[in-house]
């Protein structure tokens, strides 16, 4: 266990604690980007075939896979797309979202645990720290608009939001209800198969964007409750929101 110093009364990790930890960082960025860059996400035919191999027993099979694949910077639209092929609009539906919940819930816990605490006590900036506490009081807002517009990175921006306090209920559920009207688009009418998008998707992909940057928009001029905090109770928010 690494050593801890105290000062003004809060611990703090030593040097060598604060260097292991970001080289398990940089280990943990580079397997990302080495897996990224080598892994491919399945096609569509793999997937029927691994689905006819797998039996009733697929369904769980394609939901664990899609947790895993996600957790990686890789586009996610064949999935989705799959889903729908797959297991039709209802159930596809439900794979979709609960995976896609999931998956984002996990990318931020094991972010925050590897980075969080160490870099919330480098929020010293005062925008960076207004921007923290806007996500901390109302990350819900920001998160749910940001899964509204297609252009966003998912993976990305789980690992970004792992950096801030945002906590994790609001932000699961903010993914949930965020992330439903492109994946209920993509499911229902099958963009992406066939590389011939349905212009009846692009309007509504057009349509749910505007309604997050609307959102983000909002969130811009609401103000920010519990401007009071201390220094240490921004701090241990990380760790006392993953609860």
């Amino acid at each position: 266990m690494p050593t801890t110093h105290t000062h003004g009364g809060s611990a703090r990790i030593a040097p060598r604690g604060r260097r292991g930890r970001l080289l398990v960082a940089a280990g943990l960025a580079a397997a990302v980007l080495l897996a990224a860059f080598f892994i491919e996400v399945p096609s569509l035919g793999t997937l029927r075939a691994w689905a006819d191999d797998a039996g009733a027993w697929f369904v769980v099979v394609f939901w664990l896979l899609y947790v895993a694949i996600t957790q990686l910077p890789v586009p996610r639209t064949i999935l989705t797309v799959a889903a729908g092929v797959l297991f039709g609009v209802a159930e596809g539906i439900v794979v979709v979202l609960t995976a896609t919940t999931a998956s984002a819930v996990v990318s931020l816990v094991l972010v925050r645990r590897v980075l969080g605490g160490w870099l919330s006590s480098r929020l010293k900036h005062p925008l960076a720290r207004a921007i923290d506490e806007r996500l901390r009081t109302r990350g819900w807002l920001a998160v749910g608009s940001l899964r509204m517009i297609a252009g966003v990175p998912f993976a990305l921006m789980n690992y970004v939001a792992a950096l801030t306090s945002v906590r994790v209920v609001p932000f699961a559920v903010a993914t949930f209800v965020g992330s439903a009207p492109g994946s209920i688009v993509t499911v229902v009418l099958g963009d992406a198969l066939g590389g011939r998008p349905d212009p009846l998707a692009i309007g509504l992909t057009v349509v749910i964007a505007l309604v997050g940057f609307a959102g983000l928009a909002l969130d811009g001029l609401l103000p920010v409750r519990n401007q009071g905090l201390t220094r240490d109770e921004r701090e241990g928010s990380l760790g006392s929101d993953q609860a």
